[in-house]
């Protein structure tokens, strides 16, 4: 709270992956392509492959231009994206491993060095002088894979540090070494997929079959190696975190379930066109292939991030940036008295820090169709509430007055009018909309947190004597505020449901 807010109509999680999941599709080709190419050249050279060695400087001068030039550029957006976004975080993180952090450029700036040494050496070295060079810039590549890794790793499972504040304990953290090995194998991947997209642009003749299967089993392996490591990694997050993944976090589910997918067509593309009809491995083929892959890692990443929610960095500081430890604090304090950059608008500066950085009004992630047809108070009552939601968002750690203060925010940019009138419901309908707007967040029927069970069976009048007491059934519970409309269809959808209705 200690930073302006920086405030665009973009969906922060989108604005973040739009930068940050191309460069990790390139930074890790920056390290695969590294071994492939040292590899590869070793062999080429064994075995006076003259075409293999055009191939490979071919391939070298694609490398440097995309790694050198388009990955460092988004390297640097990065830095520039999450320090707009989340300053708070990107300190914790700097302050916590600012020697790992120039550890990692240390090895960056020898990447850089060796890898235009080696482009520029193809005629310029003797060929022990250029291999040696390669292995150079592979070995610091891949170092500054390590650093980070434990860096990225920590912001899921900082494991010890919480109690330690140790370094190594927050590096060495529970999914630093299958984070790794799994990210290796994506790098080993990324490389055949790479040279794939070079060699799918030379012409079908023998060379091509040749190469075209050489660079295949190298995404295979990659590929290969992906598989247990990913087992590994998903086995060393902490159970708590999965499971509440698994029960209550939709959006990491379906993308874990989307990586799978796409690794799924990938192998069964290199099988096809990679073995079994390499000659037919052309430029469309490679682009498509080259797609499963980014929407892989989308998915890998977008998964990653998401699954440990409400953090931003687990069981230290929430997504918002508020900090566990300061829970006490804000409680009694408030929000408004931590935020030093006020605009007077204290509804939108609280809404701003306590939910803006997951949600907006209108955009991404819309509250609208949440909120739109209910009241001030319901709003008030669901802020407060938000530690119990289906999405695993952050408690509201703010007072009373604070959290009307957002509702007030939020509900003057709603649609005010009556939710029938907004949908065109009445009856059965209406009320199956009122249940998902003012029950559904935390009881799916047939979902998370499922109550049917103790409803089942209630008569009309039952079922009205509980929505008359909802706010007594625990703090996070708001009471029923809708319309005597309202109330009757949500009674009569649940008496339906009795019946064998659509739930």
């Amino acid at each position: 709270m200690n930073y302006p807010f920086w405030d665009v109509g973009i969906g922060y999680g989108l604005l973040m992956a739009g930068i940050a999941v191309v460069h990790v599709f390139v930074s890790h080709f920056a390290i695969g392509g590294g071994l492939y190419l040292v590899v590869a050249e070793t062999r080429a050279r064994k075995r006076n492959d003259k075409l293999m060695l055009e191939f490979l400087r071919k391939l070298s001068k694609f490398f440097v231009l995309v790694t050198v030039v388009f990955g460092a550029l988004t390297g640097v957006g990065i830095w520039f994206i999450i320090g707009l976004l989340n300053p708070t975080a990107t300190e914790a993180l700097i302050h916590n491993f600012v020697w790992g952090w120039a550890t990692e450029w240390t090895f960056f700036a020898i990447e850089i060095t060796a890898v235009l040494l080696y482009f520029y050496g193809w005629d310029r070295m003797t060929a022990r002088a250029h291999v040696i060079v390669g292995w150079i810039y592979f070995g610091a590549a891949w170092m500054s894979l390590f650093v980070i890794n434990g860096i990225i790793t920590f912001m899921l499972t900082p494991g010890d540090w919480l109690v330690t504040g140790s370094f190594w304990d927050g590096f060495f953290n529970p999914t630093f070494w299958s984070s790794l090995w799994l990210r290796t194998g994506v790098c080993i991947m990324l490389a055949g997929l790479y040279a794939l997209v070079i060699a799918s642009r030379y012409k079908a003749d023998d060379f091509k079959k040749v190469l075209v299967r050489y660079n295949a089993r190298w995404a295979l392996a990659g590929l290969v190696v992906m598989v247990p490591t990913f087992y590994w990694y998903w086995k060393s997050i902490p159970a708590a975190i999965t499971s509440t993944a698994l029960e209550m976090m939709p959006t990491p589910i379906a993308s874990l379930t989307g990586s799978f997918w796409n690794a799924g067509l990938i192998a069964v593309a290199l099988l096809l066109f990679g073995l079994i009809i390499p000659k037919k491995y052309n430029i469309v083929v490679a682009i498509i292939v080259m797609g499963f892959g980014l929407s892989w890692f989308a998915e890998y990443e977008w998964m990653r991030e998401s699954i440990r929610k409400p953090y931003v960095i687990s069981g230290h500081m929430y997504g918002n940036a508020l900090e566990v430890a300061r829970a006490d604090i804000y409680a009694e304090e408030g929000y408004l008295s931590w935020i030093v950059f006020r605009t007077g608008d204290d509804g939108a500066d609280l809404f701003r820090r306590a939910c803006r950085s997951c949600h907006t009004v209108g955009g991404y992630k819309a509250l609208e169709p949440a909120f739109d047809g209910t009241d001030r108070d319901f709003i008030a009552a669901i802020v407060r509430g938000t530690g119990v939601i289906k999405g695993n968002m952050p408690p509201f750690m703010g007072t009373q007055e604070e959290a009307e203060l957002i509702a007030a925010h939020i509900h003057a940019r709603l649609d005010n009018r009556h939710l029938g009138e907004i949908y065109g419901l009445g009856g059965v309908e209406l009320g199956r909309k009122v249940y998902r707007v003012r029950c559904g967040g935390c009881h799916e029927i047939g979902g998370y947190n499922d109550k049917w069970e103790s409803l089942a069976g209630l008569t009309a009048d039952d079922l009205g004597g509980i929505l008359d007491m909802a706010g007594e059934f625990g703090d996070e519970m708001p009471d029923f505020t809708g319309d005597e409309t309202e109330r009757q269809a949500l009674v009569e959808y649940l008496l339906s449901l009795n019946e064998g209705g659509t739930r």
